[in-house]
């Protein structure tokens, strides 16, 4: 499957911008006390190039597997479960397996919080996915 450069740049886009987004507003604005309480993050300082290294390779990996994934027929719903399998894979790595070696004031909110943000980021991410490939055959 073949895909144009373009295409898979904003493919990758389609992630990277509203996860990182989402993932400052989330964690140092909406819920930075429930994670402070949490006390699952020990950094004073989180290291945000570190962060964003992480998101742009998931989005690149996210472009790059995408076309074998839809056969070359792009829909909103074929970007949706795509980004939605993408994302419970990356749950289980972030959080359930962190949650499994890290100590962790309350493993019900953590789960849950960890959850909702990872499901509100991936909806949205399949969602752009689907809108930048919903022309493309390949």
């Amino acid at each position: 499957m073949r895909t144009s450069k373009a295409t898979f740049i904003l493919t990758a886009i389609a992630y990277i911008i509203p996860s990182m987004i989402l993932g400052m507003v989330w964690h140092f604005l909406l819920f930075k006390e429930l994670y402070e309480q949490l006390a699952i993050y020990n950094r004073a300082e989180p290291i945000i190039p570190l962060g964003f290294t992480s998101m742009i390779i998931q989005g690149v990996i996210l472009a790059y597997f995408y076309p074998f994934y839809s056969k070359g027929k792009s829909t909103l719903r074929t970007a949706i479960t795509y980004s939605m399998m993408m994302g419970l894979f990356l749950f289980s790595v972030s959080t359930l397996a962190n949650g499994a070696k890290i100590q962790v004031t309350s493993m019900q909110s953590w789960l849950l919080v960890q959850l909702a943000f990872h499901f509100i980021q991936f909806l949205v991410s399949g969602v752009l996915i689907g809108l930048v490939n919903r022309n493309h055959t390949r």
